[in-house]
């Protein structure tokens, strides 16, 4: 597609150009307009240090308050289209509900009515290019900063330049192009004006995906007299259509409830514009004598569009309002949710990406999908119900009596529910890596991959273990059995400490306890020797039975420290006091390996002090 429209449009403008230099000036008043909407986005971002997003999240409590959030956000950013591609990520992450994303659509579309009103009572009756000038050059020294937040106002600060500019030139070429080419020779009345110039200002929107461009283009050719002021109205409700194309095209690579948003956007405007064609003489009347009440000339036509603009963007809402559950209801018939399938990723997407707060929650729901379904392996691979585990008051008797076999291939269920899954983690924080993210998100970004590892690494560790768990503990085999319970046992119970580690507030999460399992481990590592030698000794074990035990007492520890591993990566908050704390209590090496020695030292063995004292 791109490579047919891009030609035609590029052979279109040279064309326009050969044959009118005056259009040259409107185009380049277009292309410098839209440089300064992308400028001021990019300000934003740098200089709000993701405030929106944040405030985004809090803002979708009530339907008020997601509509407050639309129209202030976009009478601040100038762009419904940044405003519903935000709103498309986070719901996407699933941080905020359709319903408030919907709100935030609703009041985007009363919010981009703003921009109208500063074209037309500021940009066409001031030289508005005498203030671009100097602010376009005060930006440059502080784009130039080391700062981020002096960097974004630099960057809004000349975005706001560029488009003063932009309105400058547009106006300029309008007012040159109306001697040579009079456009109100092509006006059209009636019926077939309105669906033709509706259809004008769809596709002007659709082009330059910007409704805010296509209604500056639409005032200053108003001003110039180069368009028909009922021609005017039809091109605003046309852009009004257009602008949906930006949440359309940001949908395509969302989930399903960004899609839904979309159709959403795409309904109401619809809906919208239709009441507003079909009431088109009603409108014009009301806005003629609201303009009267207001002191708006009867020929200042540029604010009599931005006072329409703003009643029928007002109007649609008022009347979609009422009829909100109901849309729900019929979007979420349309779009149905798909059927979990828990070899596939739920919440990397492309519109998950956008932003540094939805990328890193959408990742770390990510990895929690992968870890439930490496958890529910693990227990399976050892013979173990997983919801019988984890409602044990005692697991040591559920693994004694867990001896019928699972009928489980678990090779092909690590590469359908967990190798899929990890594949498409390591792409997605690649794909991050890639981008220009805070430095503790790309860190906590990496981490998440690491915890993914861990995760990968435990279930490979049980596959091992496999073989012999079905050979010795389907039905009781004396001593050995007893060992390999011992192994089932030790391992289902860190997976529930995990689970539960999981189910707790964030405040009540405890390091310590993982630097007491790790202990516990290394010390059965050191029991298990023993105790087969003791057991060879008494004729309980067989040299054959002891090697396999020995074999594969080395991957469950191996499983147990990966697990153990990634609950502290995933769970533990680096940056909180209580962590500091426990930064504080935690072992070193030396004193880790010094109380382990001490659980194996006989009764009155002198111990450092340091060591006692932290396990203490």
């Amino acid at each position: 597609m791109t490579r047919f429209y891009l030609p035609v449009a590029i052979a279109a403008l040279l064309i326009t150009f050969w044959f009118s230099p005056d259009a040259q000036e409107i185009a380049a008043g277009v292309a410098i307009f839209l440089f300064g909407m992308l400028m001021l986005e990019d300000g934003f971002k740098l200089f709000g240090g993701g405030t929106l997003e944040r405030l985004l999240e809090r803002a979708t409590a009530s339907t008020p308050r997601a509509l407050s959030f639309g129209v202030l956000a976009t009478t601040l950013l100038q762009s419904s289209s940044l405003v519903s591609v935000i709103t498309i990520s986070f719901l996407s992450a699933g941080l905020i509900s359709l319903i408030g994303g919907v709100g935030i659509i609703f009041g985007s579309n009363i919010g981009t009515t703003t921009g109208a009103w500063l074209v037309a009572g500021l940009g066409l009756k001031v030289n508005i290019a005498a203030y671009a000038m100097p602010m376009i050059a005060l930006s440059i020294v502080l784009v130039f900063q080391r700062s981020k937040p002096l960097r974004g106002i630099g960057y809004a600060l000349a975005g706001l330049g560029f488009l003063f500019l932009g309105i400058h030139h547009m106006k300029e070429g309008f007012d040159a192009f109306k001697d040579q080419i009079d456009l109100t020779r092509f006006a059209l009345s009636g019926l077939v004006g309105l669906v033709v110039y509706s259809l004008i200002g769809t596709m002007a929107t659709v082009i330059m995906q910007s409704s805010h461009a296509t209604m500056v283009l639409i005032l200053t050719a108003l001003s110039a007299g180069q368009i028909s002021y009922e021609n005017a109205l039809a091109l605003a409700v046309g852009a009004n259509i257009g602008t949906t194309i930006t949440a359309i095209i940001g949908s395509l690579g969302a989930n399903y409830q960004g899609k839904r948003l979309a159709l959403a956007h795409l309904i109401f405007n619809t809906v919208t514009a239709g009441v507003a064609l079909i009431f088109i003489s009603q409108l014009r009347d009301a806005v003629d004598a609201i303009s009267g009440l207001v002191g708006i000339a009867p020929d200042d036509y540029a604010l009599k569009l931005a006072v329409f603009h703003t009643i029928f963007n007002v109007l649609g809402v008022v009347l979609m309002l009422p009829f909100l559950k109901r849309l729900i209801a019929l979007l979420e018939r349309r779009i149905v949710e798909p059927q979990p399938d828990v070899s596939r990723p739920r919440y990397l997407n492309e519109a998950a990406d956008e932003f540094p707060q939805t990328l890193e929650i959408a990742l770390s729901k990510e990895v929690a999908h992968l870890s439930e379904n490496a958890i529910e392996l693990i227990l399976h691979g050892l013979n173990l119900h997983q919801n019988e585990v984890f409602a044990s008051d005692n697991i040591a008797a559920t693994v004694r009596k867990s001896r019928v076999p699972f009928e489980l291939d678990l090779g092909d269920g690590y590469e359908a529910r967990v190798k899929t899954l990890y594949s498409a983690i390591v792409e997605f924080a690649t794909r991050a890596g890639d981008k220009r993210l805070p430095a503790e998100v790309a860190d906590r970004v990496f981490e998440l991959r690491d915890v993914a590892s861990d995760m990968v690494q435990a279930v490979k560790s049980v596959k091992h273990l496999r073989k012999n768990i079905l050979n010795y503990t389907t039905y009781n085999k004396g001593a050995v059995t007893e060992l390999y319970d011992s192994l089932r046992t030790e391992l289902a119970r860190i997976t529930v400490e995990i689970r539960n580690m999981g189910l707790a507030a964030p405040e009540d999460r405890s390091g310590l306890w993982l630097d007491q399992e790790r202990a516990q481990i290394e010390d059965a590592v050191r029991m298990t020797t023993r105790r087969v030698d003791a057991l060879i000794r008494a004729g309980d074990l067989s040299p054959a039975a002891a090697t396999s035990f020995m074999n594969d007492s080395t991957y469950a520890y191996s499983a147990m420290r990966q697990l153990i591993e990634a609950a502290r990566r995933y769970y533990i908050e680096r940056d909180s006091s209580m962590a500091e704390v426990e930064r504080l209590l935690a072992l070193d090496p030396d004193e880790f390996d010094e109380a382990v020695q001490q659980d194996e030292a006989p009764a009155g063995t002198d111990v450092p002090q340091a060591a006692r004292t932290k396990l203490s």
